[in-house]
């Protein structure tokens, strides 16, 4: 009790279900997007050199390319991308620097969110209430 009033009741700071990215890309922003996650998804399937098995690291790949092409989860799919491409370019044999495109697409598509032509947005975009 501060002055004889009582402060208001504090929500709570954990917030169950956050949004990944405020909006939706139309028109040639949302095609734009839909290439970028064309791309990163070919960009997946040639991801070679990786430490891990062989057909766990042909299973990751396809997950990854599935996702980005249907728009499905595309912040951790993105993010997905990009932590594959770094661990790839650290234990691949050949040159390094031809995995650092696919990461930094990767990142690019898990900030900039999917774009309108995505399941991600139809699960998760801007909703209308008529009243």
């Amino acid at each position: 009790m501060y002055w004889g009033f009582e402060p208001p009741p504090r929500r709570a700071t954990l917030v169950l279900m956050q949004r990944l990215y405020s909006s939706f890309g139309r028109g040639w922003p949302g095609v734009g997007l839909l290439t970028l996650r064309v791309a990163a998804a070919i960009t997946a399937f040639h991801l070679r050199g990786s430490a891990l098995g062989r057909s766990s690291m042909v299973v990751i790949e396809g997950a990854l390319a599935l996702l980005l092409c249907a728009g499905l989860w595309t912040p951790m799919a993105g993010s997905m991308l990009a932590g594959l491409a770094v661990c790839t370019a650290f234990s691949a044999t050949g040159d390094p620097w031809a995995f650092i495109l696919p990461a930094a697409v990767g990142v690019a598509l898990a900030m900039l969110g999917p774009g309108a032509c995505s399941i991600d947005a139809l699960l998760f975009g801007r909703r209308r209430m008529i009243l």
